[in-house]
């Protein structure tokens, strides 16, 4: 059963359809974090809007044709999401404690990443049938449930670290380049652009994330849900901050860079 479970999953993974739609999938998230970046941009000079997932696919929405690309973008993001959860199946984790423990990292990664997507494909699913989602009402609504757990405050604790640490990971992922191992990027001509861009918008979504994942812990040091939130809430919170709208433009800047930098890695991403 295992090993005919197995021959599915990597017939799917190795699937050209599959790998065609998981790259569109790069392209779909590139575009949706460029329009981030736009709606951050903003506010770093005053101006308004939802400045987040939600946000970024409602503009979407407006636009001629917009229902039809939200609903593109979310079959390509619920393939590339398929894609991931498929490869971290397939990773085996055996060797020595070292080992096992290394390709489990590898495995949490791709099925973190596969929820992620399917996760935003979902988000661009619902805005085309009309729901009016809001990440921080989300946020807050989520922590306040689990603070009405028992050892709720702890749990959502925990989940604020796990996002601050995801946060800092990338930052590390930027500053290291790792995103380069899964990439077979020139090394020539437009290579050193696409490294630049991914250092850039790494860094950029890593300090985003952190501050994300700090909104949690504080909302679960204080147990109140209030203090939680989303992207947006994130960059509101830097906002208000000493230098605060150059810095949420600096991070609105790397965005942008993320976005087109998953642009490339549409084109050059290794499946």
């Amino acid at each position: 059963m295992a090993d005919a479970a197995r021959s599915a999953a990597r017939s799917v993974s190795s699937s050209p359809l599959v790998r065609v739609l998981a790259r569109g999938g790069y392209a779909a998230s590139g575009l949706v974090h460029v329009l981030i970046g736009i709606l951050v941009l903003s506010l770093a000079v005053g101006g308004s809007g939802e400045a987040d997932q939600s946000g970024a696919l409602r503009a979407i929405a407006g636009a001629p044709l917009g229902i039809l690309v939200l609903w593109s973008l979310a079959v390509l993001l619920w393939a590339l999401g398929l894609y991931h959860l498929v490869e971290g199946f397939l990773l085996r984790a055996s060797g020595d404690a070292k080992a096992q423990a290394a390709g489990w990292g590898r495995r949490i990664s791709e099925w973190g990443q596969g929820v992620v997507f399917a996760a935003l494909g979902t988000v661009a699913a619902s805005v085309a049938l009309g729901a009016r989602t809001d990440g921080n009402a989300v946020a807050e609504g989520a922590s306040r449930n689990a603070l009405s757990l028992p050892g709720g405050p702890l749990l959502l604790g925990a989940v604020g670290l796990g996002i601050a640490a995801g946060g800092i990971a990338f930052v590390v992922m930027g500053i290291l380049r790792s995103f380069e191992k899964k990439m077979s990027i020139p090394s020539g001509g437009i290579g050193p652009f696409v490294t630049g861009l991914g250092i850039v918008g790494y860094i950029a979504k890593g300090i985003a994330l952190a501050v994300v994942g700090v909104l949690l812990i504080v909302a679960a040091v204080t147990a109140d849900a209030a203090q939680a939130g989303g992207l947006d809430d994130a960059f509101d919170k830097l906002h208000g901050l000493f230098l605060g709208p150059l810095l949420v433009g600096v991070v609105g800047a790397g965005f942008v860079a993320y976005g087109v930098f998953l642009f490339f890695r549409a084109r050059y991403a290794r499946l």
